[in-house]
């Protein structure tokens, strides 16, 4: 109601507008048919790895080939991107949320041509710039965070982590022979802007040292309330620190057995910075997942409680990976997400599948009453 009280025309949303700022609205740029077809679909189903063709009531299809993307793309990749739109797709295309892109075509007689012209593009380096597949029962795309280029708090890297995971994910990337879905996610630290608390397999940065305290600038560059009041489990307050040169300054301190590692205070204050090279490393996760299909949805367990950052090939943690989705697959049955099929054999017998050492860190004790009363799904009780 606030847009309709200020005037606003949903019909004419350039009226009165002051300023160019701000998207357009999302169905200028919809191809015809699916303008045309929007809320009348009759199915939808995967012709290949990659390839999806959706049917209206109207008789109209239109087919979609999805390829891997990358989350930092250069100016130049997107501009070939564009390119590919405008040569086979009359300039449409779509980013999903799992970094993919979709190019979508009317015509059934479209699609291999787009193909050979997605496959015939390559990096100096040999590998695939715009590799097709991603669907069904197969290695979706990693959806990561920003890691060591762009973030202030991270405790591993994003690009790096996950280009080694997916080189060696890729056959999977590429066909359909796995039971399920596997969705594969990184979060660079335990703020979690990635989606690792309900993927089957997560790389989760982590910090394990409180932060370095810069006393002698902290005061100068700081507001301390602030930094204070930004730690989510009060392990900060103020207090007077005495330099070595004997002068007393106004600072911040740590009571370390509450400090959870999150990294809050550096974003609030510079002088408190969380990077360290031994302490920072990767945590594995595992068993989440986000679809109602089959059972209710899941978070992710620890299932590894630490990998040193090991650039630029990351290999115990892609070798782990490698392996749990290698052993889901052969005793897993069809439409059984890796979840699922670890609650169905045990979670003891997940370990010791996977070869993975079960320690005290990684003993599930939440608990909360609103566990066992608030219905938590959208799944049918009778």
């Amino acid at each position: 109601m606030a847009f309709v009280s200020s005037g606003y025309n949903p019909a004419k949303p350039m009226e009165n507008r002051i300023t160019d700022i701000g998207p357009r609205k999302y169905d200028e740029f919809y191809p015809p048919v699916i303008k045309k077809n929007k809320g009348k679909w009759l199915y939808h189903e995967i012709l290949q790895p990659g390839v999806l063709v959706h049917v209206a009531e109207s008789g109209d299809e239109v087919y979609t080939v999805r390829v891997g993307g990358i989350r930092l793309m250069s100016v130049s990749l997107i501009r070939e991107v564009c390119d590919i739109a405008d040569k086979h797709c009359d300039g449409h295309l779509r980013f999903t949320t799992r970094n993919n892109i979709e190019f979508m075509v009317d015509s059934k007689d479209k699609v291999q041509p787009l193909i050979d012209d997605l496959e015939s593009r390559k990096f100096k380096g040999g590998s695939f710039k715009f590799p097709v597949g991603g669907t069904g029962a197969g290695v979706t795309n990693i959806v990561h965070t920003q890691g060591w280029i762009h973030c202030h708090t991270p405790a591993t890297d994003a690009s790096g982590p996950v280009k080694a995971t997916m080189d060696v994910l890729f056959d999977d990337f590429k066909s359909m022979r796995l039971p399920a879905q596997m969705r594969v996610s990184l979060a660079c630290c335990l703020n979690m802007c990635g989606a690792v608390h309900c993927s089957d397999i997560a790389i989760l940065g982590y910090h394990r040292k409180p932060p370095l305290m810069d006393h002698e600038y902290l005061d100068k560059m700081c507001e301390i309330p602030l930094a204070i009041s930004s730690c989510p489990t009060a392990a900060l307050k103020p207090g007077k620190v005495e330099l070595a040169d004997g002068t007393s300054v106004k600072s911040i301190m740590v009571n370390e057995p509450r400090c959870m590692f999150c990294g809050n205070c550096y974003t609030m204050c510079p002088s408190m910075p969380l990077a360290d090279t031994e302490g920072d490393g990767i945590v594995i996760m595992a068993g989440g997942k986000v679809s109602n299909r089959i059972s209710a949805p899941k978070f992710s367990k620890v299932v590894v409680a630490f990998f040193p950052n090991e650039a630029p090939r990351w290999p115990q943690t892609t070798d782990c990976i490698k392996k749990m989705i290698e052993v889901w697959a052969a005793d897993a049955n069809k439409y059984e997400r890796l979840g699922e099929w670890a609650e169905r054999i045990g979670w003891e017998r997940f370990f010791e599948k996977c070869e993975l050492e079960f320690t005290h860190h990684l003993i599930d004790d939440f608990r909360d009453p609103a566990y066992y009363t608030w219905r938590q799904t959208t799944q049918f009780k009778f």
